[in-house]
């Protein structure tokens, strides 16, 4: 009866994918008309290794060329021991994806029987349809996509049709699903809600900065302190008496922002160090519009007009029940699905595997630092 409820299953996707008939499927003709790319040439000394996983095979070239770009910096940046040590577990990681994806198609075939390759093929081409669509229907775009993710158009089709079938088979591992209890979303938004539902405070103000050591004085025994001070008080009765703060702060600050007018904007309380941690505490006192200050803090005075604030907060629980309740059962299925994909793995006898990735590792890094040098000859 599975074997049969896994066909099912299978044959509903085409349906659902296609159910726009003014989109027919890819033609053998059109399919012709896609070119093949190839796999990166790798620069000498040539070799590759391949990992034999249930009668198929995984190339180091499949490996390596999606890894050249994210980790071409470090490998630049490191010696081959600590560029292994940090690219070697995720290295390893998508191996695991890999092998798991091929024992899970294998186990879905068995499923599903031979009888399922139509339904696949229809779905895999409505797939390609769909990324040639995304790209304006622009192949060459499509195409250079494909090659940076290590593929050509039979491969990106070979793969959709082992995720469609390895998918459906999936779903009939999964456990069924236990129901969202209040308390679990309760939990869940405790758990993050200071991470991903707090909205910080912030504050917006201009700000005059008299730099102690800046001010100028025509006589040398005349004290720099006592005249910025003195500076401050005067600037205080003129914005008090209402003139333009910002004109005032293009003339008179020797801070951050003066060609703005001394905008700071916006700002976290708790990002302000000294000597301006001070005006975190000022802003608390005064409300948009008003000023505060002169403020002595280190060697400079400060003045401040407030422009905005905004406390913190948080975003309400019943605000993000269905985000809770979608993110819970994402993970729940996520978690199911890497145990299921695990234990595939561990029953697999896959030999050669830490010499596998030690090779893609010493490619990478080689061929990395090959390109550097072709860069700075």
């Amino acid at each position: 009866m599975r074997k049969y409820a896994l066909f099912a299953m299978l044959a509903f996707l085409p349906v659902t994918a296609c159910s726009d008939r003014k989109k027919p499927a890819f033609t053998e003709a059109e399919l012709g008309r896609i070119p093949i790319t190839q796999n990166i040439n790798l620069p000498d000394p040539s070799g590759g290794f391949v990992l034999s996983v249930k009668g198929e095979t995984i190339t180091s070239d499949e490996m390596i060329s999606p890894a050249l770009e994210p980790f071409r910096k470090l490998a630049r940046e490191t010696s081959f021991e600590q560029f292994q040590a940090q690219a070697g577990p995720q290295i390893e990681q998508a191996l695991i994806a890999k092998i798991s994806n091929i024992l899970l198609y294998q186990q879905a075939k068995k499923q599903g029987g031979e009888q399922i390759d139509e339904a696949l093929e229809k779905a895999a081409e409505e797939e390609m349809r769909k990324f040639l669509v995304s790209f304006g229907g622009d192949y060459a775009k499509a195409e250079e996509a494909l090659k940076q993710m290590g593929m050509n158009w039979a491969k990106f089709k070979d793969y959709e049709k082992r995720m469609i079938l390895s998918q459906s088979y999936i779903s009939t591992k999964m456990p069924k699903d236990k129901p969202i209890t209040y308390s679990d979303l309760m939990n869940y938004y405790n758990a993050m809600k200071e991470k991903h539902f707090a909205k910080p405070a912030m504050l917006v103000f201009r700000l005059i900065d008299i730099e102690v050591a800046k001010v100028e004085t025509s006589d040398p025994n005349e004290d720099q302190l006592e005249k910025a001070q003195n500076l401050a008080d005067e600037l205080m009765k003129r914005l008090r008496a209402g003139e333009d703060f910002a004109k005032l702060a293009q003339k008179y600050s020797n801070g951050y922002g003066r060609e703005a007018g001394g905008l700071w904007w916006p700002v976290a309380p708790e990002s302000l160090a000294a000597p301006y941690d001070v005006l975190a505490r000022e802003a608390e006192k005064i409300q948009p519009g008003q000023l505060a200050g002169p403020i002595t803090s280190g060697e400079h005075i400060l003045i401040m007009k407030l422009e905005d604030k905004q406390g913190g907060s948080v975003v309400p629980f019943e605000k993000v029940q269905k985000e809770l309740e979608a993110k819970i059962s994402f993970e729940r299925r996520k978690q199911a699905v890497d145990k299921f994909g695990t234990e595939l793995v561990e029953q697999a006898i896959v030999g050669e595997k830490d010499a596998f990735i030690n090779f893609c590792l010493e490619r990478i890094y080689q061929i990395s630092n090959q390109q550097d040098k072709k860069g700075k000859s």
